[in-house]
């Protein structure tokens, strides 16, 4: 989606909802990928092929040029076991497996991207937050500075309350930074050139808690490792299947000129059927047969290793979404609503004179601590569902 910026020229607009069709059309990265399917194809096509047959002529003659020969003949091998159809099979699931390792490339180029917007949304917000607590500090700071020039407070109270207060601007600055940095990581990935304004819109959802699961079985690199333990298992046939050359058959016509003195010269024609039958007495492919089931057993071993990781990190992420969700209900139900009414009382009791500035500040501190510590459970929170859903590729 795009929309004008402040600058005149059009800004893409990403939202969590939107990253997902982004990354799928305009991902560099994602469109190189799609080209490990396009060579797998080629492989396809150029496996189970049969070899081309083979043209021989031979021309013989004596010395006197008298009596000669000529002899033409069509040659060609057969594979005496079931060798192409094993490289048609390999190379089928070799297809089948990039296809897979596309969609997993896509994968986690959504979550890695998702996880950045939702740090962009953070930080947005508690650039809000502070803005706000930026406007309470100057509202203090002023009433202090008025009560100070009529007397009724302290000149270094004023200070120390205009220093507080401009202290937020610098932490404004400071978060500015960290927003263009995280926009700059994200933009390459959405395929966005350097001069293309971003800009991202939506909130954090609130904290809702999908229902625990560790199925991997969705997951494309599982797939695509599964279907890689197929090949190799039917690679480690193919192997078998080399141990066994193939025959050559071969069909020969020839034309003989001989001189029978005192006869003349006869012209014989003659027609041949040979075929040669490769003898297994040296090579027998055992290496290669070896090398076979070796990595057929590795790859089997990397389905399980892989299967078993994925579940540990779709249970891991929904561990800490849930203790994030815990600490987020505690502090908005307990300690926010505690916060606000310390502070309340804070500024009415400095106001009245009954207390001093330190106790108001650190009162204003410890709300605004509380308000970042909430949106960080938050933001945390929807990064170790980003995490969930991409271990379980939802």
């Amino acid at each position: 989606m795009l929309a004008p910026s402040a600058q005149g020229a059009e800004a893409l607009v990403v939202s969590l909802q939107s990253i997902p069709d982004r990354i799928k059309k305009q991902n560099p990265d994602l469109a190189s990928a799609r080209y490990r399917i396009a060579e797998a194809m080629g492989r396809l096509n150029q496996s189970g092929l049969r070899s081309n047959p083979e043209l021989g002529i031979d021309v013989s003659h004596n010395p006197s040029f008298r009596e000669h020969a000529l002899s033409v003949g069509i040659a060609r091998k057969f594979p005496v076991t079931n060798r192409l159809a094993l490289e048609k099979a390999v190379s089928l699931t070799s297809l089948r497996a990039a296809e897979a390792e596309v969609r997993d490339v896509e994968r986690r180029l959504v979550a890695e991207s998702k996880q950045l917007l939702i740090k962009v949304l953070a930080l947005r917000k508690q650039k809000e937050l502070i803005k706000k607590q930026e406007a309470v500090a100057k509202q203090l700071a002023d009433y202090i500075a008025e009560a100070a020039q009529k007397g009724e407070g302290s000149i270094l109270d004023a200070g120390q309350a205009k220093l507080e207060a401009a202290q937020f601007s610098n932490q404004l600055r400071q978060l500015n930074a960290k927003s263009a940095s995280l926009s700059g990581q994200l933009k390459p990935l959405l395929g966005m050139s350097t001069t293309e304004p971003l800009v991202v819109s939506g909130n954090l959802p609130e904290i809702t808690p999908p229902a625990r699961s560790v199925n991997p079985n969705r997951r494309p690199d599982l797939q695509a490792a599964k279907l890689n333990a197929k090949a190799a298992t039917v690679a480690a046939e193919l192997e078998r299947a080399k141990s066994r050359d193939d025959i050559e058959v071969s069909v020969s016509v020839g034309m003989e000129r001989t001189e029978d003195a005192p006869e003349g010269y006869d012209t014989e024609a003659t027609v041949g059927i040979g075929i040669r039958i490769p003898l297994p007495l040296w090579n027998k492919n055992e290496g290669a047969i070896q090398e076979a089931d070796a990595r057929k057993a590795r790859k089997t071993k990397e389905v399980s290793a892989l299967a078993h990781n994925i579940r540990h990190e779709a249970s891991t992420a929904h561990a800490e979404m849930t203790e994030w969700g815990k600490l987020s209900r505690e502090i908005s139900a307990h300690l926010l609503p505690l916060a606000h009414k310390q502070a309340e009382l804070a500024v009415k009791a400095y106001r009245e004179g009954q207390g001093d500035l330190q106790a108001t500040l650190h009162t204003r501190e410890q709300l605004l601590t509380l308000a970042e510590a909430r949106l960080n459970a938050l933001r945390d929170f929807h990064l170790a569902k980003a995490r969930y859903e991409a271990a379980l590729a939802r």
